[in-house]
């Protein structure tokens, strides 16, 4: 069994348990135990039955369902964490909305696009990993990224915020279409909580820390896109800076972990 494997069972056991400790609505915690259990069956079945790149594909299975299995947990927002969390942005950044509704809108147009393109760009990396001959690299690329993701979902099972643009006035910085086309996503494909640490932070860098490693040329390319997911996230108003700053610590820890050593 992979390391990522054995980082999904982890993970999809830690949701099994911590849906048995927590209070929650008997269809929660059903949902989660029985998500959980059938995918460590799944995972178990096609770690012994296949091998292969089809084998490596199923890490993107496990991330999503992941993902939106964590979601299960989120049923009463914790106010005095938010309240910490925006303190926080408002340290930084003033009136949030305001400040960055006064950014060039063509920098707005840019972040909310590659905010939007992050979901692309873990199959997208691990296709530029096959493309240029490296599937050798590939147990480590799903590795760093399991890692990253799921180590930025699992808290949801305790900690739970919502995202800022929840708690804030939206339609000052609106970028037109493209804005509201994300506004949209965000309402409607997504969990509705916000990740601590950031998933998309911690993912998209994990993405550029890897293919880095294993594709020089083509991680130096996209480092500076995941930087400005990071950035995107935070003006898009979608995490708090403090979420966004621990996924890119997540993200360097786990690099530093399975890359380097």
């Amino acid at each position: 069994m992979r390391a990522w494997e054995r980082l999904t069972l982890v993970y999809f056991g830690w949701l099994m348990v911590a849906s048995l400790v927590r209070r929650l609505p008997a269809s929660r915690r059903l949902q989660i135990t029985g998500t959980s259990v059938v995918m460590i069956l799944i995972v178990s079945v096609v770690a012994r039955g296949a091998d292969g790149v089809i084998r490596q594909w199923t890490a993107l299975l496990y991330i999503l369902v992941g993902y939106f299995a964590s979601g299960r947990f989120f049923v009463h927002s914790s106010e005095t964490a938010e309240a910490w969390l925006m303190a926080w942005d408002r340290r930084w950044f003033g009136d949030p909305p305001a400040t960055f509704a006064a950014w060039p809108r063509l920098l707005r147009l840019y972040l909310e696009i590659v905010y939007m393109g992050c979901f692309l760009l873990l199959p997208v990396g691990f296709a530029v990993l096959l493309l240029a001959g490296r599937a050798d690299f590939a147990d480590k690329y799903w590795t760093v990224l399991t890692a990253t993701e799921f180590g930025a979902f699992a808290p949801l099972a305790v900690f739970e915020t919502r995202p800022p643009w929840v708690l804030e006035r939206r339609t000052a910085q609106s970028s037109g279409a493209v804005d509201r086309l994300a506004a949209y996503a965000v309402r409607n494909i997504t969990i509705g909580a916000s990740t601590f640490p950031s998933g998309h932070a911690a993912a998209s860098l994990g993405v550029a820390f890897a293919l880095t490693s294993a594709v020089p040329t083509t991680g130096w390319i996209v480092l500076p896109l995941a930087l400005s997911i990071c950035v995107a996230c935070v003006s898009g108003r979608y995490h708090y800076v403090v979420d966004v700053l621990a996924g890119a610590a997540l993200a360097i820890a786990v690099g530093v972990l399975v890359l380097l050593y």
